[in-house]
Order: C-alpha cells, then sequence, then structure tokens
C-alpha cells in the first residue's frame, strides 16, 4: 500500500474534529509555537489541517503546506482555508533559502528514509533565528514492542509499560488499521538531536506532554496512560 491509498482513511480519521490527539493537543500546541511567525513552511501537511488552523488563527501569516501525495495536496487545494500548497517531499522543498520564519513537521519524519537530508532543507529554508517545531511519537515510549505487560508473577499483579528495543533502528510496515498499512522508522532520539545540531540548529526546547483533559474526555482509554507521553515536541532555532 502507498501513502495514495491511505489518503482517504487520513482524510476521514485525523481531520476536521474527528481525531483528539490533533484537536486537544497537537494543534494547540503547534498555535502557541508557532505563535507572530510570518512565513511557516508546513512539511508534511497532509490535507492542511493545521496549515488552515495556523491561517484561521492569524490571516496575515503565509503558510505553505508541502506533501508528496498528490490526493492529500488536492483535497488540501478543495479544503481551501488561505495556505498554499505544493507537491514535494521533505528532502526536497522547492522554497528559497532563507524565505521562512518556521517550519512545522508533524508526525511525519518517523516515516520518511531521507532523515537527514529532510532536516538540512528545513535549515536551509529557514531565515536566521527561523524556528522549526518538530513533532515524533515519542522515540523512547514508543517504540516498536513497547505497552503495557501484565506481570501475574509478582503478588499482588504489577502492570508497567514496556520499552522495546530502543537503540534498534527499525524499518516496518504496520497494519494500523485493517487494510491499512503505513512505514514506520524507528530512531532513537540522538539520531534526530544530532541532525538537528549538524544543520545549524539549535534546540530550544523539548516538551513531553501529558494528554489534556478534554483529549482524555475522548478517549478515556488513554488515562492509565497519562503519565506516559505519545508525543515528543522538539524545537530548534536557526542559528
Amino acid at each position: 500500500m502507498t501513502w495514495e491509498d491511505s489518503a482517504g482513511w487520513w482524510q476521514r480519521e485525523f481531520t476536521d474534529g474527528a481525531d483528539a490527539e490533533y484537536e486537544e493537543q497537537i494543534i494547540p500546541l503547534a498555535l502557541d509555537l508557532l505563535a507572530g511567525r510570518r512565513r511557516v513552511a508546513d512539511i508534511g501537511t497532509g490535507e492542511g489541517q493545521i496549515a488552515r488552523r495556523l491561517v484561521d488563527a492569524d490571516p496575515s501569516v503565509q503558510v505553505l503546506g508541502l506533501d508528496p501525495t498528490a490526493p492529500q495536496i488536492e483535497e488540501a487545494g478543495r479544503r481551501g482555508g488561505g495556505p498554499q500548497y505544493a507537491l514535494a517531499g521533505a528532502d526536497a522543498l522547492p522554497i528559497v533559502t532563507g524565505s521562512c520564519d518556521a517550519a512545522l513537521a508533524c508526525l511525519v519524519f518517523e516515516h520518511i528514509h531521507e532523515m537527514e537530508q529532510a532536516v538540512l532543507e528545513v535549515a536551509r529554508i529557514l531565515a536566521p533565528s527561523g524556528r522549526f517545531v518538530f513533532m515524533l511519537n515519542h522515540p523512547l515510549l514508543q517504540t516498536p514492542d513497547s505497552g503495557w505487560i501484565d506481570d501475574h508473577m509478582v503478588d499482588p499483579p504489577e502492570q508497567y509499560w514496556r520499552i522495546g528495543p530502543y537503540l534498534v533502528e527499525t524499518d516496518t510496515v504496520e497494519e494500523v488499521q485493517k487494510d491499512v498499512w503505513i512505514p514506520f522508522i524507528h530512531r532513537p532520539l540522538h539520531r534526530y538531536v544530532n541532525a538537528l545540531v549538524g544543520s545549524g540548529l539549535r534546540l530550544t526546547r523539548m516538551i513531553e506532554p501529558s494528554p489534556p483533559p478534554g483529549y482524555l474526555d475522548r478517549n478515556p482509554m488513554y488515562g492509565a496512560q497519562a503519565h506516559i507521553p505519545r508525543l515528543l515536541v522538539l524545537v530548534a532555532d536557526r542559528i
């Protein structure tokens, strides 16, 4: 299955208020961390839901959403809302060097192979002091084979969160829903941090958010995991 095949699934399940994690956590974080930025590149925009919300929050901001999947860009154009869109992968951005004062990549880099080249591209398009907001499935706590373990060898039984083989880099294709297959690349956190530093970006903030109340109200199943972050947010500035 290709990204083109899964575009419809993404548009149904994760956009226009359908997904609690986006509505209650991811989008508010993006709006907060990108507030005041005038020219923003949304890398891996999908059908543009975060790009649209950035323009909704501040109609003066110029947002360019980029995605390598034609059905996503076509749907983004149909939904409109103010951003501009272009068909492009993260490793070759059709953007003038130094022309953006911010870039966003939300749950994108764990799906692409050309990670270091993509980070170099982000650094290239940012103006001095430009900001990169980098959101990932937490590389430590959401590794392959992580999850709850019920230990009945102790009395009383205990439940704890198993961390998978964190240092082992893996490239897998997972069935996230019946007949929907998505590629995932697990890398240790140091791979991302070293790529940022090596490209001339300075890490200025790291956020491991717990699920906000609105998220837990819509997804009570995550209540027991409220102390285990699903999301990692790195904020880096162009030196």
